[in-house]
């Protein structure tokens, strides 16, 4: 088997150890090449791994209203044959008040037009449709965040998310690997609120809860993203795919992330930052 990966970002470095630790070969894209990685804009070389790759998977995200990797690549993605994935986000549906949204829910209708249109398009070429909600995982945590003293807690009441460990992503994308094309949400089962989530990593590293802060002192960023408040539905890949989330919630998350880690996560270094969201 033989993966294409546009975009290295978090999640999919760790796909890519996971398939490789059972005999893939894996080839990935970059901005820049560095490494062993191909240039995105080598053309050249990215054709030839079409023709060859079993699978294709994009966690790019748009850039602006396009999808760089359909507008460079897509005629030769449709005509490869390949299994076809994308990494989308939970952020299509938009605002619902709270309630729950599974895979009918309309698309398109929030802050991430771009995002709905790329998640269409993929659709359309055949893809596995992988919706994301936030994700954490090693060095990508509230943990990270609260050692690093940079976590808030925000004063929007009422407000939830849902989240998926990083783990639990890429077992949900290997088990679509033998799945039908269409859209599956990846989110673990106990949506819930970001105050408590920082609270709860914040009392698993023996520190008081970080203080409120209004939502008016966010950044326009930010507070587009406490303008969204949802509940993720997961029932369709538990059906489709036999997925199941190891980390049910983020308390399980959290704490095998703390058991993990060593030396513990107790310093103020701050997270690492990730180039690509996904």
């Amino acid at each position: 088997m033989r993966l294409l990966i546009f975009g290295l970002g978090y999640t999919a470095q760790v796909l890519a150890a996971r398939v490789r630790a059972a005999g893939w070969q894996v080839v990935g894209t970059t901005r820049d090449g560095r490494g062993d990685t191909l240039r995105f804009e080598d053309g050249a070389a990215i054709a030839r791994e079409t023709a060859v790759a079993t699978h294709v998977l994009s966690s790019v995200p748009p850039s602006g209203e396009i999808d760089p990797v359909l507008v460079s690549y897509g005629p030769a993605l449709a005509r490869s044959g390949a299994w076809l994935g994308y990494l989308s986000s939970t952020g299509v549906y938009g605002d619902a008040a709270g309630a729950w949204v599974d895979e009918t829910a309309p698309i398109g209708t929030g802050r991430r037009s771009a995002r709905a249109e790329a998640d269409r398009d993929w659709l359309a070429l055949g893809a596995r449709v992988f919706r994301l909600p936030g994700i954490y995982g090693p060095g990508r945590s509230p943990l990270d965040r609260v050692a690093s003293g940079a976590a808030h807690r925000v004063e929007s009441p009422g407000q939830v998310f849902s989240r998926a460990h990083v783990d639990d992503i890429v077992s949900g994308v290997i088990a679509g690997f033998d799945a039908p094309a269409g859209a599956y949400n990846l989110a673990d089962d106990v949506p819930a609120s970001q105050n408590d989530v920082i609270a709860f990593a914040a009392a698993l590293l023996g520190r008081d809860p970080p203080p409120f802060v209004p939502l008016d002192s966010l950044s326009p960023m930010a507070r587009g993203f406490y303008a969204e408040n949802r509940r993720i539905a997961n029932a369709k890949a538990k059906r489709v795919l036999g997925w199941r989330p190891a980390y049910r919630d983020y308390r399980a998350g959290l704490r095998a992330l703390k058991a993990m880690t060593s030396p513990p996560i107790t310093s103020a270094a701050p997270a690492p930052a990730s180039s690509d969201q996904r």
